[in-house]
């Protein structure tokens, strides 16, 4: 069911603190960690503690909580002392979405070139 924890999710088992990460920030609706593979000097996970598949569906259900997520960025971004940055949500396989639980990278640190890649 969306919105449940699924027992197959990473970030779900982070969330419940079943798999260990770097967190830098939590709220009652969000967690933010480090991402293991850093594509910049920041690179940093938020996530909703609720399941959704991908971001459309997070803000179709939730929208408070996909808005808690930029909320958020934004807060991992001036705890950092980024000037500019990056707020990237990956949506489907294609896109690189890689873990099917809605989650945004805060990423800077670095300059970030246009398009991306």
């Amino acid at each position: 069911m969306a919105g449940e924890p699924q027992d197959d999710c990473l970030f779900c088992k982070i969330v419940a603190g079943h798999i260990p990460a770097t967190v830098v920030r939590e709220t009652d609706t969000t967690v933010a960690f480090r991402d293991i593979n850093p594509q910049a000097p920041t690179h940093v996970l938020v996530i909703p503690k609720v399941h959704y598949r991908d971001a459309a569906s997070l803000v179709a259900a939730e929208p408070t909580i996909a808005a808690d997520i930029l909320r958020e960025a934004a807060e991992v971004a001036s705890d950092d002392k980024l000037e500019s940055y990056r707020v990237v949500f990956n949506t489907g396989g294609g896109a690189g979405q890689t873990v099917f639980h809605a989650h945004a990278h805060v990423l800077g640190g670095r300059g970030m070139q246009w398009p991306p890649g």
